[in-house]
């Protein structure tokens, strides 16, 4: 693969090994592409490399080596109160999704500017969950109340993988203790 983004023009920026089993790997590679490539035509290219299966291709806005998860840490400690709603701005470019809401009592209490002002799932998973509704691949992460659940979504590539949902649910886990003593935020 490498050989092939190489030979392509693409400069391999990070290399993000996702899952492996016998004879199998789950590789993401974050890639600079020259020029005005779509997410079609990388996919084609890359789709005609022998013995891979592209699962998805689509724009990120995370530029590798950085520490978003990190900023997003700090920008909750800075103000706990508002840590729910920082959290769910932050967690679409954080996973690679279109949009997040935080739902509580079947309410949307707070959204990113993508995501619906209204959203039903018909049963809230006890653990975070990775689902496909419709168009939407979600997420679908408990804060550690229980009452709140955090959904993050995307329309393009692959549903969410293993390793993208353990990670967000770390955060998930970790801001939700951060703010604990603090009720959800409402838009």
């Amino acid at each position: 693969m490498a050989r092939a983004l190489g030979v392509l023009g693409a400069d391999i920026l990070q290399v993000t090994v996702l899952e492996r089993e016998t004879g199998r790997a789950v590789d993401e590679f974050i890639v600079s592409w020259p020029g005005a490539a779509t997410p079609a035509s990388v996919r084609d290219r890359l789709s005609a490399v022998p013995g891979t299966r592209v699962e998805g291709v689509w724009p990120t806005r995370e530029v590798p080596g950085s520490a978003p998860d990190h900023d997003l840490l700090l920008h909750v400690a800075t103000d706990p109160a508002r840590g729910l709603a920082t959290m769910v701005d932050a967690l679409p470019s954080l996973c690679g999704g279109e949009w997040a809401l935080a739902l509580a009592d079947g309410v949307v209490r707070h959204s990113s500017p993508a995501a619906p002002l209204a959203f039903d799932l018909e049963e809230l998973p006890p653990r975070a969950t990775s689902l496909v509704k419709g168009e939407h691949r979600l997420m679908v992460l408990p804060v550690t109340s229980g009452a709140t659940h955090v959904v993050v979504a995307r329309c393009d590539g692959p549903p969410f993988h293993r390793a993208e949902l353990d990670r967000t649910a770390r955060i998930v886990e970790i801001v939700s203790r951060m703010t604990a003593r603090f009720e959800p935020v409402a838009d």
